[in-house]
């Protein structure tokens, strides 16, 4: 049994967001749906003397938080949201597997580095059941339990870690790089790595925004449990993300629908083989979805055949989208350059248009979007970050000394 309990409702959007945080962080936590157990909105009223905040976040202890924000949560589950120095060597944004091994190789550099992470370190390896192409797993490793030992190595070396805070602002003072974290501190380095990533990519379809966690979701691991016994789940997407969770998601229902707006999947080979002779999955391409229907619950997808024109009216448990991702960019605006689709701009030596910021891993544009490449990355932007600093004690050097 979980030590946690979330008493709530699907429709209910700061309930998603709690779960989504745990999940984030790996906490495992026990859902109940009130909608559905008349006992378990007994006991909500029961605690709060007739009152129905959701969701009502029960722990071990008996204690419990009514309709907690992620900060609190975060208190709550130990994590401190305070960095403990006020100046670092190297300020890292982003706690996934980029930005987890520029800190390691910082930390044997003998550099005084930061990670600052708005959700849960480990970043989307995290949060992928399986990764079978990462060297040195022959027979695979699970995304937490590869998440965990990065987590586990940078601790080992000392580095400071501080996941649930964001970071609102970058900019330069003088030589150095200030990070406005949203906590409202600042935190200054002599310079700083975007590893921030990337984040699913919605339909943008009548319907997704309401249902998003009611039946819609973006990550297979996070939410494929709660359909155990399903009939029917629905896949979005015909790249190796949507085949990987839909072969992932068979384990859960009796049928897997791929929906794929391109008139091929885009998979490797070896899924594509898979998922085409398996007998759970029908693949339905050049098929665009154009509603999500529902009023609490999805409860049915519309879908049009672009061949054909022919419409569909499909009623899968959940849907699950894996159509791209979205640079997390935005705290960047107006200070870095970008791209047009929103990623980092570099130069071959993953320096960024502010002075002493650099970026890895998928946010940065050119990126491969493949775990070990942002390693690889992760670990050139740090030994770029040595070079800089080098240089600019040379500078510093050599201007007292005139």
């Amino acid at each position: 049994m979980a030590d946690i309990t979330v008493y709530g409702a699907p429709w209910c959007p700061d309930c998603k967001r709690a779960k989504k945080f745990l999940a984030e962080h790996r906490v495992a936590y026990e859902w109940v749906d009130i909608d559905e157990n008349a006992e378990a909105l007994r006991y909500v009223e029961q605690v709060q003397n007739g009152g129905r905040t959701i969701p009502t976040v029960v722990f071990a202890d008996g204690s419990m938080l009514l309709e907690p924000s992620d900060e609190e949560l975060a208190r709550k589950l130990g994590l401190r949201l305070e960095a403990q120095r006020g100046f670092y060597d190297v300020a890292i944004v982003g706690g996934g597997p980029a930005g987890l091994v520029a800190s390691i190789y910082a930390a044997r550099e003998g550099m005084e580095a930061i990670v600052v992470d708005r959700s849960a370190l480990g970043g989307q390896a995290g949060v992928t059941e399986r990764i079978d192409n990462y060297p040195g797993f022959p027979e695979g490793i699970g995304g937490a339990d590869l998440a965990e030992r990065f987590v586990a190595q940078a601790r080992r070396y000392g580095v400071e870690l501080l996941p649930a805070v964001g970071v609102d602002a970058v900019q330069t003072d003088a030589d150095d790089v200030v990070l406005r974290l949203s906590t409202g501190q600042e935190i200054s380095a002599h310079a700083a790595i975007v590893a921030t990533g990337s984040t699913y990519r919605r339909l943008g379809v009548p319907g997704e925004e309401s249902l998003i966690g009611s039946g819609v979701h973006f990550c297979a691991t996070c939410d494929g449990p709660f359909y155990r016994g399903a009939d029917e789940l629905m896949v979005v997407g015909g790249g190796n993300s949507a085949l990987e969770e839909g072969l992932f998601l068979s384990q859960f229902a009796q049928h897997i629908r791929v929906v794929q707006k391109a008139p091929e999947l885009t998979a490797s080979k070896l899924l594509q083989d898979k998922v085409l002779s398996h007998p759970q999955f029908s693949v339905h391409l050049n098929t665009d979805i154009v509603e999500l229907a529902g009023e609490r619950r999805l409860e049915s997808v519309i879908a049009r055949d672009n061949t054909t024109g022919e419409e569909h009216r499909w009623t899968p448990r959940a849907a699950f989208v894996f159509i791209g991702l979205t640079p997390n960019t935005a705290f960047l605006q107006g200070s870095v350059e970008l791209d047009r689709w929103g990623f980092v701009s570099t130069d071959a030596r993953f320096r960024t248009s502010l002075p002493g910021v650099f970026a890895a891993g998928d946010v940065r544009a050119g990126s491969t979007k493949q775990l070990g490449a942002a390693v690889g990355e992760g670990i050139t932007a740090l030994l770029m970050v040595r070079e800089h600093l080098r240089e600019h004690h040379h500078a510093t050097a050599m201007a007292v000394n005139a």
